[in-house]
């Protein structure tokens, strides 16, 4: 349960990771700059297996309006991505995700707006670098050294996602929870070696519990990702801040799952969340509102 003697516990075992400074990351293409506070990433799907329905665009002209609706509604990035993470989903070929990605991407740069781009692929990354995309959400493995080194040409970021296997899709079992913060811990590790080597000076850390993780939506799975999320301070200890999605649960909230994530934001302000990736800005930036108002 989460009590405060349980956040008492937490906070003084790891009391230096709770306090540890991490960089700003400042886009000098954009002229934007994103310190240590919390600010949403916005998601938008292009592919239409995405299990979250309202996050789905069918063309280019709802793809800006919701892009712009949402940074009207507060996030200071928007997520893209041209292929679901979720178990059931269709594999999309790399060319056809940069025929889908690409016009959204420039239309929304031409939009002033921050993108994000989500994918496993060197191909797609380098091609939504090229369009103009500030970060690139990485959601795989990938020992391409070739596609840091093209974030860091682009003067682009990174979003570093923890998966336990090769791709947030290869659906290897995760880590027990008593072994998941230290075999986190390690891929970050060795993987940020290679990375800054490569001269990416612009990154967030993001645990990966959003994904599926081949975990059924059930009780095993709430306590899961919700201890993962309230320990994911620690991850500050590595110098960078870091990125968690709002998981939504409709075995808790069933009809009101669009709400969930409002509840999650609570926590991941609290656990010093940097970037919190939402479908729901609207109904999750007041609770970021709140944190800074009373900072």
């Amino acid at each position: 349960m989460i009590t405060p003697d349980h956040l008492l516990t937490l906070w003084s075992a790891h009391r230096e990771a709770a306090i540890a400074p991490v960089r700003s990351l400042h886009f000098p293409r954009q002229n934007r700059t994103i310190d240590d506070q919390p600010y949403q990433l916005g998601v938008m799907n292009l592919s239409r297996d995405s299990s979250y329905r309202e996050s789905i665009v069918h063309n280019l002209d709802a793809a800006i309006y919701r892009a712009r609706r949402m940074t009207l509604e507060g996030a200071v990035m928007v997520d893209i991505g041209a292929e679901s993470t979720g178990t059931n989903a269709d594999l999309i070929d790399i060319a056809r995700q940069i025929d889908t990605l690409l016009p959204v991407v420039r239309a929304l740069v031409d939009d002033e707006i921050l993108v994000s781009v989500e994918t496993y692929h060197t191909e797609v990354a380098v091609a939504a670098l090229d369009a103009g995309a500030a970060v690139i959400n990485l959601t795989g493995r990938v020992d391409d050294v070739a596609l840091y080194e093209s974030i860091a040409a682009h003067e682009a970021g990174l979003i570093l996602c923890y998966t336990p296997g090769t791709t947030a899709r290869s659906g290897d079992d995760v880590p027990s929870a008593d072994r998941m913060i230290d075999e986190q811990m390690t891929f970050f590790t060795e993987r940020l070696d290679m990375i800054c080597g490569a001269g990416v000076e612009r990154l967030w850390i993001d645990p990966g519990f959003g994904f599926a993780l081949n975990l059924p939506d059930g009780p095993d799975r709430v306590r899961y990702q919700t201890d993962n999320l309230v320990q994911s301070f620690r991850f500050r200890s590595l110098g960078w801040p870091t990125c968690v999605t709002m998981a939504s649960s409709v075995y808790l909230f069933h009809d009101e799952a669009r709400v969930a994530e409002t509840a999650m934001a609570v926590l991941a302000v609290q656990a010093r969340a940097g970037l919190i990736r939402s479908h729901e800005v609207a109904r999750v930036q007041p609770v970021l509102d709140m944190a800074r108002l009373c900072a």
